[in-house]
């Protein structure tokens, strides 16, 4: 165990760490140049091509140090957004150390200081790093003195390094050797393992990574997972290098996989502990939470009847995420499809591009909303996650929508701009302080339904992107949500329909009216579009009617002939508006998405 060390790298979007990892595997000989490729432990194209790490991996590494003893490194990699955090929080406690890396052109951001604060609580040895300083823009002084802040390090004990050269990296793998404590546990006590990640395998089912905090796992092992008191027995045990290493037994302080024939994604919960049915351990790894959702939005087939190809789809999704989950919905204007949880924005996107990536289906997602608390005057506490689930007003008693905390880091230059901003938001300004004369860092407490929509593109675009965001959850608050319903010449639309603070309803009812005016077609009659909250109609637009020239045959004679013929059209119109439905175009869901466009 005293040659084993496993640590993490901790760093904000786009700081270079998949590029570092790729470097350490390099050249420790991990990888053959043959296989090496750029952010070789991202699987998805989708990682690729957004130069982000969505899925957490592990991966073995052999070094030999100067002193000329062999050393295994397990390097758990992390996913960088804020979205994923709790799975980040369980892969730095399977950790004794980590690299903290900060890129020399962009210095400190928000997620680099949140995902610390993790690894700080989870008591792992820090070992800061600059990133590329070999680019023209590399402000290296400057981020040592914002890292000496942080931190409180001596400046000598920082790393330079660039990911993109190799330049440094020896110098990396000596400090993790030096620094970072080898694991502490009891090889002959009650196996207890942290699950950190779990991936679907179509032939083997669900694979299991872990780290053994206490005792040992051997093929064969009758096996029990804490949380949910599923047993199973182990079939395969093994470590990953760059593929799974099958092994007869995984020891103490190590990184492995378990392969067991588990079919069901929710079986296997992230932050659980295995323990051995045999000789069970007393409690299980602290720290473990049930994955919450905090972004509801309906996903519908384009066409009704890929329904079911939809449903297929849905559950090989959740096999290979866990945090997704799904319900049946229906809708009026959409037909049958699911009302699906994420984490954020960035999850739903992505499950939205893997749907039609991975599994060429074509969607519509309806407007995404956060999850109410309605509490209605007999005492009952009623969840809201869908704006059809909401309470008759005249039954409610108050309405709680939850708020988180953001924190923001940007040049001071921009403090105006993410004011106004935030406080346009409802945000309450909590706090404002100096990290350096060129960073300030502000923290809000704003309500999450407010962020959910256009915030992170707003706030790149009032700071020219300067500015790093992170938030977390605090917690529910009182509020005055009301549910706004589009009616079509009377008929109420159900997926358009919204959950909004009523300051802001009239407002954004008036934006939506114009824009569905823009993008319904025209009929042979009148339409009105119409917001509504309650019976009150708070914005209105009208669609006039295509108007046939009824009388153009009518040349000269008497007007009584030419009334005669509008008339009749005036009728006909009034017939066709009873019966005449109005299509709604897809676009038209969209364009909520893009109201400030």
């Amino acid at each position: 165990m005293k040659n084993i060390r496993n640590f993490c790298i901790i760093a904000h979007i786009d700081h270079g760490k998949s590029t570092l990892a790729d470097r350490l595997l390099q050249s420790t000989g991990t990888i053959s140049d043959r296989d090496m490729m750029d952010q070789v432990l991202d699987d998805m194209d989708l990682e690729r091509e957004k130069g982000i790490t969505i899925k957490s991996h592990a991966i073995q590494i052999n070094y030999k140090h100067v002193n000329k003893q062999e050393y295994t490194l397990n390097l758990i990699d992390t996913p960088g957004h804020v979205d994923f955090s709790y799975e980040v929080s369980r892969a730095l406690a399977a950790c004794e150390g980590a690299l903290l890396l900060v890129d020399a052109t962009q210095g400190i951001q928000a997620q680099t200081i949140s995902n610390l604060y993790l690894a700080i609580e989870n008591d792992l040895e820090i070992i800061p790093v600059i990133n590329k300083i070999d680019m023209d823009g590399a402000m290296i002084e400057e981020v040592e003195d914002q890292i000496v802040e942080l931190i409180g390090c001596k400046r000598e004990d920082i790393l330079h390094a660039s990911g993109r050269t190799g330049l440094g990296v020896d110098k990396i793998l000596e400090a993790i050797v030096e620094k970072i404590p080898a694991p502490s546990g009891n090889p002959e006590a009650p196996l207890q393992a942290l699950v950190f990640d779990s991936v679907y395998n179509s032939f083997r089912g669900i694979i299991v990574y872990y780290r053994i905090l206490q005792g040992s796992i051997k093929k064969g092992d009758k096996i029990k997972f804490v949380s949910t008191e599923q047993t199973y027995e182990a079939d395969e045990v093994g470590i990953l290098k760059l593929k799974m290493t099958e092994r007869n037994e995984v020891l103490c302080g190590d990184v492995g996989y378990i392969i067991t024939g588990i079919k069901n994604a929710k079986e296997v919960k992230v932050g659980d502990t295995i323990t051995k049915v045999a000789n069970p351990c007393t409690e299980g790894i602290r720290g473990f939470q049930e994955v919450k959702p905090m972004v509801f939005a309906g996903i519908f087939p384009v066409n009704t009847d890929e329904f079911e190809e939809l449903r297929d789809c849905m559950d090989k999704l959740q096999l290979n995420d866990a945090s997704l989950t799904f319900e049946l919905e229906t809708s009026q204007a959409l037909g049958f499809g699911f009302r699906c949880g994420f984490l954020g924005m960035l999850h739903m996107e992505i499950i939205q591009e893997r749907l039609e990536r991975e599994f060429d289906q074509t969607v519509i997602t309806t407007v995404p909303n956060v999850s109410f608390v309605a509490y209605t005057t007999n005492g009952e506490k009623i969840t809201v996650n869908n704006p059809s689930e909401m309470p008759d007003p005249v039954r409610i008693e108050t309405i709680e929508e939850p708020y988180i905390k953001a924190q923001i880091i940007s040049k001071p230059d921009y403090i105006g701009n993410i004011m106004t901003l935030c406080l346009g938001k409802r945000g309450i300004l909590i706090n404002q302080s100096y990290l350096t004369p060129t960073r300030v860092e502000l923290s809000f407490e704003i309500p999450l339904t407010e962020i959910v929509f256009d915030f992170y593109d707003k706030l790149k675009s009032q700071t020219r992107g300067y500015a790093s965001f992170d938030y977390h959850p605090i917690g529910n608050r009182d509020s005055d949500i009301v549910k706004m319903d589009i009616l079509l010449n009377g008929d109420k639309v159900d997926a358009l329909s919204a959950l909004i603070h009523r300051a802001r309803s009239a407002e954004f009812g008036r934006k939506l009216c114009e824009k569905l005016k823009e993008l319904v077609p025209r009929q042979q009659f009148q339409i009105a579009i119409q917001a509504a909250i309650g019976a009150k109609v708070v914005a209105r637009e009208t669609i006039s009617a295509m108007r046939k020239d009824v009388t153009a045959k009518c040349y000269g004679g008497d007007i009584s002939r030419k009334r005669k013929l509008l008339e009749k059209q005036k009728e006909g119109k009034k017939r066709m508006r009873q019966i005449g439905n109005v299509e709604v175009p897809q676009e038209a869901f969209l364009a909520v998405l893009k109201l400030d466009e």
